[in-house]
Parts: structure tokens; C-alpha cells; sequence
């Protein structure tokens, strides 16, 4: 099988193009320049490797046309963030295409009423990011049930591994945070820090692709999880970090509305963002239709990912 990886070198695809290896198929990794993947791997050195400006091309109306000429099996579309970026795609490949699968978001969901969240739940998106996501997914889906074009849609969660930093137990990427924790310092959440987030392994993100390229039958005209078996509150994250530390935690709470002038600006609005749809999603539907088996836990992600940062001296002591 051929599969075009949109996006094949950033955070999912440096873990996806060697699975897809794997398995056999031929690969072609399309990204707006070049660049190394986030691991290198020997088997990249026969992936082909194509350059197209997406925005650019999308402009001029060509960037489905480009992708087709790739001659493609399979597509994999890492990086789509509008409904009209997504039609382009979809109307150039109806008809000549296997399978076409879509990464998404768990931000779809918007606020849950009931918990674990279930992909069967309705959507309540906010936000242009969830509510473009939460369209792009309907129209897919849509086209899958109604008019037989081969989609799947796989919603990741907050993705984390090497090489990057990791959503933390305050609700930002502001990796000081995990340097107070080691150092055994107060950390004050906002509100009582019972808020959730909901990371996932960039693996094992992957690991959903594959799963869902390889059971076709079950994966077509349907979304899926790929997220850790759990969620995490703010709180019981800010304790496993420090408890790594070799420190009992010391932590300080403050409504959100107060806690936001403790903080940089840029930081208070991620963890609104974050803390105001509290993610804890069920993987359920996926690892009974697609054998989806996570390796990693919230905290086994988290870890590894920060032992990284540690050796890099991004988070000190």
C-alpha cells in the first residue's frame, strides 16, 4: 500500500511513518519544508520526501491535485485545521483513494456532561480550533456514511513525548513549572486544581492510525479516541511530579479569576483553554473495534518526556 503522511515529520508522523514501515507500505512524507523527523529511524532513508507550501497551494486551488499526483493508496491528513482546507483534499481524492484518515481533537467535545466522554456524545465545541474540528469531522463522517468516501477521523488528546514540552499540572507549557515541583517550591493551582487533562503518547497516537489503517472494515465512517486510559486532575498531576522528585507536594489553590494575575498572560489563557473543557475521554470504542492497546499512561508519557527536558537542562534545578 502507498500512504501520503501529511505532515509526516512533526509530532504523530515521526512516530507513524515507521510503523507504517513496518507494516510494508510504501511512504511518502509531504511537509511544507525539509526537515527531520522529531527521531530519526534508518528506515526513513527510503521514504520519499515531498516539499509543497499547503496554505500556498490551497490558494491557488492545487494542493488536492498535488497530493493525488502522489498516487495514493492511502491518505493521512496530520495537518488540516479548516473545513475548506479539508474539502479541497477530500473532493480531489473521492474516488481514487482507499482510505483517508483525519487527525482531530478531543476539543470536538467542548464540556462534557458525562464522564469518561464517549465519541457517541454530543458535540459541544467552543472556540474557532474545536468548533473548525468539530466540522471538519461532521462533513467526513458524513461523506463516509452517505456517499461512500473512506474516511475515519482519530481524535488525539494533549500529545506529549520527546522533544517537546508537555501540558503541565498547571494547564500551560510553561516548563518552570515542572522546575518549581523539583524543587520542591509551592505551586499554587487554579481553583482547586480537580480540573482534568487528558495527555497521550505521540506512540501511541500512531499506534491509532495503524490500528485503524489495518482494520479498515471497522475504522471507515468512524471516530475514534486515541488518547492514555485516563485522565489526570491538575492536583493528583502536581503530586505524582513532585512525589518523582523525591518531595512531598506543596501545592496552593486560588479561583481562577485571582490566579490569572499570578501569571503570565499567554499562560492564563492556555490553561482557560484547557481547564474550561477539562477532557477525560473514554478510549472504549477504540480498543474494541481497532485493538487500540495504549503503551503509556498520562504519567508514564509525561515522564519520559520530562527526563528529556531535565537532561537538556530546560527544566532546572
Amino acid at each position: 500500500m502507498r500512504v501520503v503522511v501529511i505532515g509526516g515529520t512533526g509530532h504523530i508522523g515521526t512516530h507513524l511513518v515507521p510503523r507504517l514501515l513496518a507494516l510494508g507500505c510504501e511512504v511518502v512524507s509531504v511537509s511544507r519544508q525539509q526537515r527531520e523527523p522529531y527521531q530519526g529511524s534508518a528506515g526513513w532513508a527510503t521514504v520519499k520526501q515531498v516539499n509543497i507550501d499547503r496554505a500556498a497551494a490551497e490558494v491557488a486551488g492545487e494542493f488536492g491535485r498535488e497530493i493525488l499526483a502522489l498516487r495514493p493508496d492511502a491518505v493521512i491528513d496530520l495537518i488540516c485545521f479548516t473545513p475548506e482546507s479539508n474539502r479541497q483534499l477530500m473532493d480531489a481524492l473521492r474516488g481514487h483513494i482507499q482510505h483517508f484518515l483525519h487527525c482531530g481533537t478531543i476539543w470536538v467535545h467542548g464540556p462534557s456532561v458525562e464522564v469518561p466522554t464517549t465519541e457517541a456524545a454530543a458535540r459541544r465545541p467552543f472556540g474557532e480550533y474545536g468548533l473548525a474540528k468539530a466540522r471538519i469531522e461532521s462533513e467526513l463522517i458524513a461523506a463516509a456514511r452517505q456517499h461512500g468516501f473512506p474516511a475515519t477521523v482519530l481524535h488525539p488528546g494533549h500529545i506529549v513525548g520527546v522533544g517537546w514540552v508537555p501540558l503541565n499540572p498547571a494547564g500551560h507549557f510553561n516548563p518552570d513549572v515542572f522546575s518549581v515541583l523539583r524543587r520542591g517550591e509551592t505551586l499554587t493551582l487554579p481553583n482547586f486544581g480537580l480540573e482534568t487533562v487528558h495527555h497521550v503518547h505521540a506512540d501511541d497516537v500512531a499506534q491509532g492510525f495503524e490500528r485503524a489503517l489495518t482494520h479498515w472494515g471497522a475504522a471507515v465512517g468512524e471516530a475514534f479516541h486515541v488518547v492514555s486510559p485516563a485522565a489526570l486532575t491538575l492536583r493528583g498531576y502536581a503530586e505524582a511530579v513532585s512525589h518523582w522528585f523525591g518531595h512531598e507536594p506543596t501545592l496552593d489553590f486560588a479561583p481562577y479569576a485571582s490566579w490569572q494575575e499570578t501569571v503570565a498572560e499567554a499562560d492564563a489563557q492556555a490553561t482557560w483553554e484547557h481547564i474550561a473543557r477539562s477532557p477525560n475521554c473514554s478510549i472504549h470504542k477504540a480498543r474494541h473495534a481497532l485493538g487500540y492497546a495504549p503503551r503509556y499512561s498520562s504519567l508514564e508519557a509525561v515522564h519520559e518526556s520530562l527526563d528529556a527536558l531535565i537532561a537538556d537542562g530546560t527544566v532546572g534545578p
